[in-house]
């Protein structure tokens, strides 16, 4: 076998190595993500059958005085003392199939404001993250990145 064919035959078992990673795996969105921004991670967690998620990291965790940044933005008052670091911010995603979870809810703290939700898991470590309101075509997209230890 020539070292053209070698290579070709190494690139397609990777190819479905990591196509077959994706195949029809609920919890295969687990783990800690960065959003698009940089501004902050997420961690994916599974309670019963949804999924959820947290700010588990601020890049910018802290008010100019020091203290621990809070949900300053939400419509509930009391609400607004909680520390973002911990926020579920993700809620009740269920799996559709297909890298598919859908009927969740995101909520932005830059905003105060709950839009109804899907993901979709492109590659092991890519998440497409769409909020909406109403219809998923008027709205927004973002790609978070898996994190991983080091």
């Amino acid at each position: 076998m020539n070292q053209f064919k070698k290579s070709l035959l190494i690139l397609l078992v990777c190819l479905f190595s990591s196509v077959a990673a994706l195949a029809d795996n609920p919890d295969a969105v687990l783990g800690v993500w960065k959003n698009g921004e940089g501004t902050g991670m997420i961690q994916i967690y599974k309670s019963g059958d949804k999924y959820f998620g947290r700010l588990v990291w601020l890049k910018v965790p802290n008010n100019p005085d020091g203290t621990p940044r809070t949900d300053a933005n939400n419509p509930d008052e009391v609400a607004r003392k909680k520390p973002l670091k911990g926020l579920v911010n993700m809620r009740s995603f269920t799996y559709a199939g297909d890298n598919k979870w859908e009927s969740g809810n995101i909520y932005d703290p830059k905003n105060g404001s709950d839009y109804s939700c899907e993901m979709t898991l492109v590659d092991p470590n890519t998440l497409e993250v769409r909020g909406f309101i109403g219809v998923s075509l008027f709205g927004r997209t973002d790609v978070w990145k898996r994190q991983v230890k080091k």
